[in-house]
C-alpha cells in the first residue's frame, strides 16, 4: 500500500511544488553567476570606452585643447 496524505492528494502536491522551487533556485543561481561573470570581465571597459568617446567628441568639437584632450585621456586609461 502506497502512503498518501490524509486527502489522498499530498505526496503528489509535494513532489510538484518541491521540483518548481528547485527549478526557481537553479535559474536565480544561473543568473547569479552570469550576472557575476559580466561584471567581472566588463564592468570597467565599457565604461572607460564610453568616457572616452565623449572626450573624442568634444576634442572634435574644439571645445578642449590638445593639451587638455591628453591630460584627460591618460586620467580615464590609468
Amino acid at each position: 500500500m502506497m502512503w498518501q496524505g490524509m486527502d489522498g492528494w499530498s505526496w503528489g502536491w509535494e513532489m510538484g511544488i518541491g521540483w518548481i522551487f528547485m527549478l526557481l533556485f537553479l535559474v536565480f543561481v544561473i543568473v547569479g553567476v552570469m550576472a557575476l561573470i559580466r561584471w567581472l570581465i566588463g564592468g570597467s571597459s565599457g565604461k572607460e570606452s564610453r568616457a572616452l568617446d565623449i572626450l573624442k567628441e568634444r576634442y572634435a568639437k574644439a571645445e578642449i585643447t590638445k593639451e587638455q584632450f591628453e591630460h584627460m585621456k591618460r586620467d580615464i586609461q590609468s
